[in-house]
């Protein structure tokens, strides 16, 4: 006979992303992209998920971002060799990501 952990049940785990979100939050995680969850193009604070490929390694990397204050020009570390990287934001007049440059920052 398999026995359980006391205090989990089955019913316990849960898909919802809402859930999954709020659980995120509360514990002051980063939010996980699933792959076989559509995540939103445009978020309700201007947040954009986006894949990035290193201008010095060649290496993608998932990065956010943040469109929320217009177009925009800001310098992030490439997660695979850590070298700097320029990220350049176009945002259109409605607020709506409009084009991402990714430049070397040397």
């Amino acid at each position: 006979m398999k026995r359980r952990r006391p205090g989990i049940r089955p019913t316990d785990r849960t898909s919802d992303p809402d859930d999954a979100r709020r659980i995120d939050e509360f514990y002051g995680l980063e939010p996980v992209f699933e792959p076989e969850v559509s995540a939103p193009s445009d978020g309700p604070d201007g947040v954009v998920p986006y894949t990035a490929t290193c201008p010095y390694c060649g290496e993608d990397f998932d990065t956010q971002l943040d469109a929320s204050g217009g177009s925009a020009r800001y310098v992030e570390d490439c997660q695979v060799c850590c070298q700097p990287i320029e990220f350049v934001l176009e945002v259109d007049h409605d607020g709506a990501l409009d084009q991402v440059s990714v430049l070397r920052g040397d």
